[in-house]
């Protein structure tokens, strides 16, 4: 029903959302109505998890076992309505208002949509952030940033006069001159900080850029390596793996932080946690030692580092999602994380095989051995 008027959106194993390039998450809140007052025909929504990102409004649905998800994209949204301050708001669920052009079965059509919060989340907050990521209109930056940089050679000689041309320089003289001078100053001083602010987002929309691509040359050799595990010598394997590594090493574009989830911290980074694992626990086999998860999950967050507590706090939430992951802990007191695909008859199979090969290889040397009129120094210490 709601995918006649909202596009699905497409979620991870874990149901955390698959972010576009260059999206960015904002802000989250828990059980939340999305609905229509004035269309009928709108779908109903009930309690769902809201995401707010830069270029997108998602709504996902986690109570059932397979979470669903829609979203509405921020360049959609006409209008944002303020919020009424008043006696009855203040003993009724938060509510906030937005008008945005969605449709039915391909008709577009001005809806005016109503959000209301149940949960204990700071609406506040949230409503200034949907509010500021509406205006800022992170989706037209590539645009946005080419219209500044014509914009700003056009009018590079303006107001300082001092790029000659036809601009006329005022002579300084007496106090009005010392006046003009000084502000002409301030102007340049200006000009020359917003020129390296526009160079610093340059960089950091370029670094976006490579992020992005770092992670489909990434998800390009994984798939490359499960479909042509065969007919590759050692070097070629050897640098796919070190490729991998270094790839591995760019980080997470968007990590969970507890400014941008709030009181959903946990359960939102637990989630993004149950994502990172995937690819080291196929390189490892399917299990992996908590603490190396720890240093590469840190690693991959770059700045955003977590504390221990947080990491298990996070591993031990993995019992409520329907998550491909587990924790688990040995009589040793040793803590691993490993797939649910992953079991120990499997582990004991696999050493099984080794010890048989192993005993097939000294077999063979003990044969060849035999026809030579020598034995294998491990089998027979006695021999010389």
């Amino acid at each position: 029903m709601a995918g006649n008027w909202l596009p699905a959106a497409q979620l991870t194993g874990s149901g955390r959302p698959v972010l576009q390039p260059g999206e960015v998450e904002c802000s989250l809140l828990s059980t939340v109505d999305l609905f229509s007052e004035e269309n009928p025909s709108f779908p109903n929504l009930k309690s769902g998890l809201v995401i707010l990102t830069t270029h997108r409004l998602l709504w996902v649905q986690e109570s059932t076992t397979s979470p669903t998800a829609i979203f509405i994209p921020l360049s959609a949204i006409n209008h944002i309505f303020s919020i009424k301050k008043s006696i009855k708001s203040m003993f009724a669920s938060p509510r906030f208002r937005f008008e945005a052009s969605v449709g039915e079965k391909g008709k577009k059509g001005m809806v005016v949509i109503t959000l209301i919060c149940r949960g204990k989340s700071d609406t506040d907050s949230f409503f200034e952030k949907f509010w500021e990521a509406w205006r800022k209109k992170a989706w037209e930056d590539g645009v946005k940033s080419a219209s500044e940089a014509s914009g700003s050679g056009l009018g590079s000689g303006h107001g300082s006069g001092g790029d000659g041309g036809l601009a006329v320089r005022m002579p300084v003289v007496g106090v009005a001159g010392i006046l003009r001078k000084e502000q002409e100053m301030w102007e340049n001083t200006d000009k020359s900080l917003q020129d390296a602010f526009q160079d610093l987002n340059a960089l950091m929309g370029k670094a976006k850029e490579m992020v992005i691509l770092a992670e489909k040359m990434r998800a390009k050799l994984l798939s490359g390596s499960t479909s042509q595990a065969t007919g590759t010598n050692d070097e070629e394997t050897g640098t796919k793996e070190e490729m991998q590594e270094l790839l591995l090493s760019v980080g997470i574009v968007s990590p969970v932080t507890k400014e941008s989830a709030g009181a959903l911290y946990h359960q939102q980074l637990s989630r993004q946690l149950a994502d990172f694992t995937k690819i080291p626990l196929e390189r490892a086999g399917g299990m992996i030692n908590l603490i190396d998860i720890y240093c590469l999950f840190n690693r991959a967050r770059g700045t955003e580092l977590i504390s221990p507590d947080d990491l298990l706090r996070a591993c031990s939430l993995w019992e409520k999602f329907d998550v491909p992951v587990m924790l688990r802990k040995f009589d040793s007191g040793v803590m691993v994380i490993q797939s649910k695909s992953h079991s120990d008859y499997e582990v004991k199979s696999n050493q099984v095989l080794v010890i048989i090969s192993v005993i097939n290889y000294f077999l063979k040397q003990q044969m060849s051995g035999c026809s030579q009129g020598t034995t294998h120094p491990i089998l027979n210490p006695k021999a010389k």
